[in-house]
């Protein structure tokens, strides 16, 4: 797992929690070390800060994964969003994930395990998408596009539908209010 989700997800805590929390989380979950932006770790060790972060605060896991992604959103697109193209819509970013945007992650971090995101359906206001990942992390991408969606303006409807759990597919629809 990339270390900018690591030490993002502990910037989350402390900007919303304050850093008491940070600190305890660090010391009883016994951590491999110390993170990095651009290190990469163990997806196991953020499970362990989700899971003791959820029973420090009663928040359950999938809350907090979305609202860990509308944050990550946001700060990615501190960092990036002179990336993106002028007159870019929300539903065309959410179409590039795999095209564009994940094949620009992968040359800044080539060891990133990345999600796949498949347009099953795509409209000016709509869009489909089957999102396959064996981390189960479909929570962290409906916060990501909210976060999107914040980030555009829009307001937006979002339903998960489990396709199949094995391999793990969930179909993320998205329409435009």
């Amino acid at each position: 797992m990339l270390g900018i989700i690591f030490t993002t997800l502990l910037d989350m805590v402390e900007d919303k929690m304050g850093y008491a929390i940070v600190d305890e989380l660090l010391l009883s979950t016994k951590l491999e070390g110390s993170y990095t932006g651009v290190g990469h770790y163990d997806f196991n060790e953020l499970l362990k800060i989700v899971v003791a972060l959820s029973e420090k605060t009663g928040i359950a896991i999938p809350d907090l994964l979305e609202a860990f992604g509308e944050y990550l959103f946001g700060k990615l697109m501190q960092g990036h969003a002179s990336l993106l193209p002028d007159n870019i819509s929300m539903i065309d970013l959410l179409s590039e994930l795999d095209s564009n945007i994940h094949v620009e992650v992968l040359k800044l971090y080539p060891n990133a395990t990345l999600p796949t995101f498949t347009i099953i359906n795509k409209s000016h206001s709509h869009i489909d998408l089957l999102y396959r990942s064996p981390r189960q992390l479909e929570q962290l991408a409906v916060g990501l596009i909210k976060g999107c969606a914040e980030y555009f303006d829009e307001t937006c409807e979002i339903s998960l539908e489990t396709m199949t759990s094995s391999p793990h597919e969930v179909k993320i629809s998205v329409n435009l209010q």
